[in-house]
């Protein structure tokens, strides 16, 4: 069977590194109240197929959904294993009972922009865009119902890039998959407490935004250092490109837990469709449920999907060591968000401390967990 249009991998295109690290340098901007960085990447970047993450807010068409539609936006990562799930077994169909077009990102901030244009209604996002696209909509555009995924991200280098411990990173090339998604702040902000700074800040560690498939492409050729990113694409590293985990990301937080995804949704949409959005919730914990109980079976059923999408099944020690490294949850994780964005602000990401009294919407899923006699959330702090 064909894959969808849409998600069929783009031809191959050569990646000028160098033209890409001297666009950078010196232009980066300081924070993220902007997802657009059209004028500093310009042509370098469209080969990465980035070009529609780096519009302005609110500059990409409009679309207006079918009636009885549903439109789901996520990434083909095991940090997103639900919709992954739900899309190859239609279970998601069949409990919200609506058509579900579903949409294919590399990252988050191409996420967080077609909620912002309404091209779709609920996305599974990591928390930085989350965070970014709050402030940036003063709370008016989106909230999080639910969780998806705990870990899962983290820091590969090249065997042979002579970094064996944080004192290593001088000179160094780092991809991220986005500039501005979650890893990509969670790179800036451990280099910073590192004590580097980047080439951009006139530092010289550069990080530089690669779509997964590049990083990859770029780690073999020995034009990057490492990548800090998600699963699969950290056991990819490891086991296809001859990488060595150097830094797990849960390793970092309290108990090792912390929010790498969760559903994100319109706040106009959920306004206007309580029952769709209690049925997808119920759907997502209903997923979770069955990947958690038997994560071998749902590993061969998540392959098929990945391999349906990309072109490529993953070998199975790759997706097996991928699903060992993640927690499929529907907890939000409140308290690790807030750090997140605690992080950003000190770094200089974001500018002021953020606000995120009403980031959450938590009612719904509240309700599904009760109904299913299932262990409460943490409530969000104020």
């Amino acid at each position: 069977m064909k894959s969808p249009a849409h998600l069929r991998r783009p031809p191959k295109r050569a990646i000028d590194l160098n033209l890409i690290l001297r666009e950078m340098s010196g232009k980066l901007p300081r924070t993220l109240d902007r997802f657009h960085c059209g004028r500093l990447f310009g042509r370098a970047l469209r080969p990465l197929a980035l070009a529609l993450a780096l519009l302005p807010l609110g500059r990409l068409p409009a679309a207006q959904p079918e009636a009885g539609e549903l439109r789901l936006g996520y990434f083909p990562n095991i940090t997103q294993a639900q919709a992954l799930y739900g899309r190859a077994t239609g279970e998601f169909e069949r409990r919200v009972g609506a058509r579900i077009k579903w949409t294919a990102f590399n990252a988050g901030p191409t996420a967080i922009e077609a909620l912002f244009a309404n091209a779709v209604d609920a996305a599974f996002v990591g928390p930085g865009p989350t965070i970014n696209g709050f402030i940036k909509s003063r709370g008016e555009k989106l909230v999080i119902v639910a969780g998806s995924a705990s870990g899962g991200a983290g820091l590969v280098v090249r065997k042979d890039s002579a970094i064996r411990s944080d004192k290593d990173f001088a000179g160094k090339t780092i991809a991220t998959p986005q500039f501005g998604n979650t890893q990509d702040l969670a790179a800036r902000v451990w280099l910073q407490e590192k004590g580097y700074r980047l080439r951009e800040q006139g530092g010289n560690v550069s990080l530089v935004p690669l779509s997964n498939p590049d990083q990859i492409t770029l780690f073999k050729k020995k034009q990057i250092d490492g990548a800090w990113t998600v699963e699969p694409w950290l056991s990819r590293l490891e086991m296809e490109a001859g990488g060595e985990m150097f830094l797990d990301e849960k390793s970092l937080w309290p108990g090792g837990r912390y929010v790498s995804a969760h559903l994100v949704v319109r706040r106009a949409f959920l306004d206007d469709n309580q029952e769709t959005m209690r049925k997808l919730i119920a759907a997502l914990v209903e997923v979770t449920v069955r990947i958690n109980s038997d994560k071998r079976a749902a590993s061969a059923i998540l392959n098929e999907q990945l391999r349906e999408e990309t072109g490529k099944p993953l070998q199975d020690r790759v997706i097996q060591r991928a699903m060992s490294r993640v927690e499929f949850t529907w907890d939000p994780i409140c308290t690790s968000l807030r750090q997140s964005a605690e992080a950003a602000h000190r770094i200089g990401f974001l500018r002021k401390e953020a606000a995120l009294e009403g980031i959450y919407a938590l009612s719904l899923l509240k309700g599904v967990l009760k109904e299913r006699h299932l262990p409460a959330i943490e409530e969000p702090r104020p």
